[in-house]
């Protein structure tokens, strides 16, 4: 097996994902984020973790919550990074986040996604996921800034 096919759909998607962000964030504020989330489920889930958004020298800490379901089976855990690009004030960030998904973890994988809230919040992530899961689900996720 190839161990540089994750580092390279990771990369591949960044850029995508660059491209996307500099389109549609052009007179937001961006801050960098990082979050861990764990979800674990039997058709519906649960999912929750935590993270860091930092904006200039000041760092917010995020609790994440949220729920899944559809057809899921398994557990795993993912870790984000990115950014959060909003209009205003960085709580904004703060909100629940829609997201429709399909795929599987069995061991370590790459994962890119874009999220938007409520509030206009948009958020571009990569990260990867590892564990035994298999989903084709629906997922609200909510952060909270602490």
């Amino acid at each position: 097996m190839d161990r540089s096919l994750p580092l390279r759909a990771t990369l591949a998607a960044s850029a995508l994902l660059a491209a996307i962000g500099f389109t549609s964030a052009a007179q937001a504020d961006t801050c960098s984020i990082s979050f861990t989330v764990l979800k674990a489920g039997l058709v519906v889930g649960g999912q929750g973790g935590s993270g860091t958004m930092t904006c200039g020298n000041r760092s917010y800490r995020l609790a994440i919550g949220g729920l899944s379901y559809g057809i899921m089976i398994g557990a795993s855990e993912t870790r984000f990074r990115g950014t959060a690009s909003f209009n205003g004030s960085p709580r904004s960030v703060a909100g629940v986040y829609g997201a429709g998904g399909a795929g599987g973890a069995i061991g370590r994988g790459a994962q890119a996604i874009v999220l938007a809230n409520q509030n206009g919040a948009v958020l571009t992530l990569t990260g990867y996921q590892r564990g035994l899961q298999i989903n084709a689900d629906l997922s609200g996720l909510a952060i909270t800034i602490r």
